[in-house]
């Protein structure tokens, strides 16, 4: 009597020992069985090598990428709603966790559930964590029954590495549109460039004006030898011949000649106005340069654009199983005398701090 007494006078004991009561008859007899299926994946990328391409690096259609931040982009699209619909489409997600049996706090309440809160459940049932020190996502799914864990977390890794490749190839398509714009601008330019170039030849009747250039100062160079030959001879003779002589007005010919030849060549190799063979020259070899230069330029794009389209034809991410998900063979999920010797310790503390307060209220009153 005297217990039954106390116990009246501190009902929060009594509401201590119903709520222990009653949390050991739900984990111990009603919470159903949940089945985790575990499965640890990494995400690879594999890379192709583009040219190199010095001229216009933006055209080199390739990159490396971050596999940590692929992984996390992975673990976001588990996640997300439009995995959730999948699985709704798919894996009866809904009448599975709606119908199985489960007791009340374990199952989906509503079949129909709008998609905020389907989403909440969703989250409690699935787990996709990164471990940053091994590199790799470890996904748990739970289930009512083994096949339907198992069933979820294939299809979680299916369509998590479909949906990265699509990212992946959407990205490379992408590229290879924008490089065939360029491939086909620097081809037309490419062209002209090779087109004012014959047009040029054609107009001035030369083949390669450096060339020719050359020639002219070699003749130029002989020629000027020969006039030094000739005007030594002269400065011999005039010492005992005189100015009137044969020799020495033969002589005199023949340099008067070689110096209005000089002249004359060197006239074609440079001259203030006109068309100088030195300024012919040196527009050959700009148009020369720039059809280089749109010829190199159209190389490199034309090898980054194929390297581009192999790589838009591959697979670009592929999600590789360290542990393929597992079948449960038995029920992990709940934990019950984990899950009741924690609730039992929390209900006593919270219970022990409100017996508290209200002996300090009575002494207060007292």
């Amino acid at each position: 009597m005297k217990n039954t007494a106390l116990l009246k006078r501190y009902p929060h004991w009594w509401a201590c020992l119903v709520a222990i009561v009653l949390a050991t008859l739900y984990w111990g007899l009603l919470a159903s069985d949940r089945y985790v299926s575990h499965a640890n994946v990494v995400l690879q990328s594999p890379q192709i090598s583009t040219p190199e391409f010095n001229v216009s690096s933006l055209l080199s259609g390739g990159g490396g990428g971050n596999n940590t931040a692929d992984m996390l982009l992975l673990r976001d699209y588990m996640l997300s709603t439009d995995m959730l619909q999948y699985l709704v489409e798919n894996a009866d997600f809904r009448q599975h966790y709606a119908h199985s049996g489960a007791d009340f706090l374990s199952a989906l309440g509503n079949e129909n559930a709008p998609l905020e809160k389907l989403y909440d459940y969703y989250q409690q049932r699935v787990s996709v964590e990164m471990d940053n020190y091994a590199g790799v996502l470890r996904i748990d799914v739970q289930a009512f029954t083994p096949e339907k864990a198992n069933q979820i977390a294939n299809m979680l890794i299916a369509q998590g590495e479909q949906h990265m490749n699509a990212m992946g190839r959407r990205l490379a398509e992408e590229q290879v549109q924008f490089l065939e714009q360029q491939v086909s601008q620097l081809e037309q330019r490419f062209e002209q460039a090779r087109q004012n170039l014959l047009e040029y030849q054609n107009e001035e009747g030369l083949v390669s004006p450096t060339g020719t250039v050359e020639s002219l100062s070699s003749v130029v160079a002989s020629l000027e030898g020969q006039l030094a030959s000739l005007k030594a001879q002269r400065s011999a003779l005039s010492s005992y011949q005189s100015t009137n002589s044969p020799q020495m007005t033969s002589i005199n010919s023949q340099i008067n000649a070689l110096e209005q030849q000089i002249e004359q060549e060197q006239q074609r190799l440079a001259a203030q106005s006109g068309n100088a063979l030195n300024a012919v020259s040196s527009q050959y070899q700009l148009l020369q340069l720039r059809a280089q230069f749109a010829q190199q330029s159209y190389s490199g794009a034309l090898g980054a654009l194929e390297n581009t389209r192999i790589e838009a034809a591959r697979k670009l991410k592929q999600v590789s199983l360290l542990q393929e998900p597992t079948m449960p063979e038995f029920a992990e999920l709940p934990e019950r005398v984990y899950n009741i010797a924690v609730f039992a310790v929390i209900a006593l503390f919270i219970t022990l701090i409100v017996n508290m307060l209200i002996l300090i209220i009575r002494d207060h009153r007292d």
